[in-house]
Formats: structure tokens, C-alpha cells, sequence
């Protein structure tokens, strides 16, 4: 039986049963790669003869599901249309789609796509199992070709990635094709380029696009590896556009999708100065940016890396406490937080003093008298057992902190 290329494994180049993922990224048949690594005895990936250091192997369960569905409906990817309105529609797409696949002017029947896609999820379904995706991700891609320097294959690559915003993803069998399409290194650096030179509107259509992706059941470390960098720089850029709040909200909810799924990617997005970005937004954030900003920066200092990088901003302190008590339950809990991951890690001298200085502590032992949730108040209970003894030697340290907390003089 003939089977989409994708479902291939690379070795043996049939339908796989068992697919695993391993670290450069690519997909084999789990028996396969095993005999590779442990008969052949290489230290390579065959697909792309890079060395690699790691042996561990991902089991692909989104692959997998695509491949069991594919085999229950059959090889057919074409909508069989159940009324002469929707025959009609689908005689529309697939002319669409050729015209698309053979002019070199593909702006304007884009535009009509977009606008045939738009109508319904009857007819984004047909487009998916018409091949539509796979039209307009080779027209993404080809911006790589161009470098760029061809205005009209890039309009084109903005109208296309317009139109893959209308369809819905999900870890759903029927949006598996699709977000493997999506996830192709070569179309993660396409959008990455977007991110940095595209529309306003392209830009928005991309991060709407990242976050269906990252809320899927999808392996975003493979998909970013060699775009990490970049990657991050490129999202922490439309953070920080203050014209287009509606694109930057959506980045901020895709960092944290990410971020929170992934501890390597917190390293590649520390690495791109995520902790400096986000900690000169937070001061003049609104509630719900405020909120956001500093769950990020909370999963960051999570990593030594991360709160390497809070103390030497010079700021971070300054900005957290500022917060604190201000904003929200959520933003407090959040601060108390990111101080006790930073107290817990051997701060220095004059981080304690930066604490003492900008009110952290003022609002620390304001938190002990107002109360707040169990876990809350024991972080801030063990702050202060661990520096209360650096802190009472400072005129403006509560006098009352010894008496309230029951330690007497030898906190």
C-alpha cells in the first residue's frame, strides 16, 4: 500500500508501528534505531550522519496516533462532498490550490482562499484533507530560498501564513498531519524570519499559530533546537512592541507554554536575555501583563542560570517588590516566590541589602500579619530564618519581626 512519505522510517523506509524520536530531531521505527545504536554500534543519526551524544529515545504518540488513523479511514485525503453547496465549495479549494501550486503570482489567490477558508470547519477540514497545508507551507518555506530579497514571494509567505491561522490544532488525530507539517525545522525558522521582518498583522498570525501549537502534544525542543536562540529573540521582540498589546499578550502566553513545559528551553531563552526584557516591561505592566511577566520570570529563576541573570540585571529586586501587594493574590504569590528561589541560593551581601532597600522585606513581613495561603507564608517564614541574622543588623528592620515569628534573638 502506498503511505505518505512522513510514515516512512528512514531506515528501513516502512510504515512505522512503534515510532520514537531521538535527540537530532528525526523519527525512526523503534527496532531500527535500536539495531543502529546497539548492533552497528554508531554514534550518528542516519537520516542526517550528525554525531550525538545522547542515545534516549521519545516515544512519538502523536505520530503514532496519525498513523492508526491513517490505516483505519484509508489512503483517501479527499472530502467526499454531502450536499451540491459544499461539492460546489470544494470544486473552489482544490482549483485554488492548483492555481496557487502553478502561478508565480500567488498574493491575490491566497486572498481568495483565505476568504473560502474563513466560511466554515467543514471547509477547513476539506482543505486539510485536500492537501491545502501542504501548499501553503512549501510557499512559508520558500522565503529561505529567496533569502528574503524577493518582495513577492514574501507577500506570499504573509498571505499563507494568514490563511494556516484560520485552522484550528489540536493533539487531535485529525490536526497530527498538520502540526507535523508546522513543526519542521525548516518551517520554525521560516516564521522566526517573519517574527523579525514581517507585517504587524503576519506577525500576530504567527504567534496565534505558536500558541495552538504549544498547547498540543508536540515536541517543541526538537522543533527549536537549532532556531533556540532566535527563536526566543524573535518572541521577546513582539513582547516588547508596545503598538500591537493583542500580539504581545498572545507571546506571552506562548513563552509561558513553552517554558513551562520544557527546562531546556529556559536556558535558550535566558541565553536570548529574556530576564533583562521582562524585567524592564514589568514596572509599567497592566494586571494581567504583570501577571504573566512575572510567572515567566519565576519559571526562569528556577534554573541557577536564571537567577544568575535576575541579580546581575541590578533591577530585578527593585521591580518584583514594586509589585508585590500592588497588583494582585496571584502577583504576590508569584513574587514571594521568585525571593525565596533567590534567598535560597546563596544570595550575596548586597543582594540582602537591594532587598532591604526596595521593601522586599517591609512587604515580606507585611504578608506574615496580613496572612495569605499556607505555602506563601512558609516560604516567607524560612526568607527571614535564613537572613533575619544579616537584616536585624539594619536600623530599619522591624523591630518586632523576632517576637512575631517566635525566634527571639537568634534568627
Amino acid at each position: 500500500m502506498d503511505f505518505p512519505q512522513h510514515f516512512r522510517c528512514p531506515i528501513s523506509m516502512e510504515l512505522m508501528k512503534d515510532p520514537v524520536t531521538i535527540c537530532t530531531g528525526v523519527t525512526y521505527e523503534r527496532k531500527n534505531i535500536e539495531k543502529w545504536f546497539n548492533s552497528y554500534k554508531k554514534n550518528t543519526c542516519p537520516a542526517t550522519m550528525q554525531c550525538i551524544d545522547s542515545f534516549e529515545m521519545t516515544p512519538n504518540h502523536t505520530l503514532k496516533r496519525l498513523i492508526q488513523a491513517w490505516q483505519q479511514n484509508g489512503k483517501s485525503k479527499s472530502c467526499i462532498p454531502s450536499s451540491p453547496a459544499q461539492a460546489a465549495k470544494h470544486e473552489e479549494l482544490i482549483s485554488l490550490l492548483k492555481t496557487i501550486e502553478s502561478t508565480p503570482f500567488k498574493v491575490s489567490p491566497l486572498k481568495k482562499l483565505k476568504s473560502v477558508v474563513e466560511i466554515g470547519d467543514e471547509i477547513k477540514l476539506d482543505f486539510k484533507k485536500s492537501g491545502g497545508v501542504e501548499v501553503l507551507v512549501k510557499i512559508v518555506v520558500q522565503i529561505l530560498v529567496e533569502c528574503c530579497s524577493d518582495f513577492v514571494a514574501f507577500r506570499a509567505c504573509e498571505e499563507a501564513i494568514g490563511v494556516l491561522d484560520q485552522l484550528p490544532l489540536s493533539d487531535e488525530e485529525e490536526d497530527c498531519q498538520t502540526l507535523q507539517l508546522l513543526m519542521k525545522p525548516e518551517c520554525i525558522k521560516s516564521f522566526t524570519i517573519m517574527l523579525q521582518r514581517g507585517s504587524a498583522e503576519a506577525r500576530f498570525c504567527i504567534v496565534s499559530i505558536f500558541q495552538k501549537m504549544a498547547r498540543a502534544d508536540f515536541h517543541w525542543n526538537h522543533a527549536i533546537k537549532d532556531e533556540g536562540i532566535d527563536f526566543f529573540k524573535s518572541l521577546l521582540e513582539i513582547v516588547s512592541d508596545e503598538m500591537c498589546t493583542r500580539a504581545s499578550s498572545c507571546a506571552l502566553q506562548v513563552l509561558i507554554d513553552i517554558l513551562d513545559a520544557s527546562k531546556k528551553s529556559r536556558l535558550q531563552a535566558i541565553e536570548a536575555g529574556a530576564l533583562c526584557t521582562l524585567i524592564d516591561l514589568l514596572p509599567d505592566s497592566n494586571k494581567s501583563k504583570c501577571e504573566k511577566i512575572m510567572l515567566l520570570i519565576k519559571l526562569l529563576c528556577e534554573c541557577a542560570e536564571g537567577r544568575l541573570a535576575f541579580i546581575e540585571h541590578g533591577l530585578g529586586i527593585a521591580a518584583i517588590s514594586k509589585k508585590m501587594l500592588n497588583v494582585s493574590t496571584a502577583a504576590t504569590k508569584i513574587g514571594v516566590k521568585i525571593l525565596w528561589l533567590i534567598c535560597i541560593s546563596h544570595p550575596t551581601e548586597n543582594v540582602l541589602e537591594e532587598m532591604l532597600m526596595f521593601g522586599s522585606v517591609k512587604k515580606l513581613v507585611a504578608l506574615l500579619h496580613i496572612g495569605g495561603s499556607s505555602t506563601t507564608k512558609a516560604r516567607v517564614i524560612k526568607i527571614f530564618k535564613y537572613h533575619g541574622n544579616t537584616w536585624k543588623r539594619y536600623p530599619c528592620f522591624p523591630s518586632d519581626i523576632k517576637d512575631y515569628l517566635g525566634l527571639g534573638y537568634d534568627i
